[in-house]
């Protein structure tokens, strides 16, 4: 896959993150794309929707992805989302064996793929992700500031 392919993916993961506002919940989407860079699954966070604290962009597209591929194993996927992983999300990628992670704004209170922690490339593990980080940051951080201000406001 190129990174025009992950900007393409990017562009449809905040199209999500946008919709996550309509029912209040945090403004991030998530694109699992397969080996050949179709897209499985697209979604955003569900935590207040669902009343679930899981329901996760991330999380929700893993579980989409693997009932797709009837499989718990998601090699060669990429998961693209808006915002750096949590610890839950980030090792739940682990779990599913996705081959890459990318990401648009970091997180600096939570963010499990490189600024607190960086679980997906963690020597310890059965498994590491390739990561890229900062894909359309900007456009990602810029939906969080606006929901977060408006609650606060």
């Amino acid at each position: 896959m190129t990174d025009d392919r992950f900007d393409a993916a990017m562009g449809q993961a905040l199209e999500e993150a946008r919709a996550a506002v309509a029912h209040g919940d945090v403004p991030v989407g998530a694109v699992l794309l397969d080996p050949e860079g179709r897209v499985v699954a697209t979604t955003h966070n569900r935590c207040r929707a669902d009343s679930d604290p899981t329901a996760h962009a991330e999380m929700l597209a893993l579980r989409a992805g693997a009932r797709a591929a009837g499989s718990e194993r998601l090699d060669g996927h990429t998961l693209v989302v808006t915002l750096e992983p949590c610890a839950m999300c980030a090792m739940a990628a682990v779990w599913a064996r996705v081959e890459r992670i990318v990401y648009g704004a970091p997180d600096p209170k939570t963010g499990a793929a490189w600024t607190l922690y960086n679980i997906p490339q963690d020597a310890r593990l059965n498994h590491r992700c390739d990561l890229i980080a900062g894909l359309r940051a900007g456009e990602s951080a810029a939906l969080l500031e606006a929901f977060f201000r408006e609650r606060r406001g």
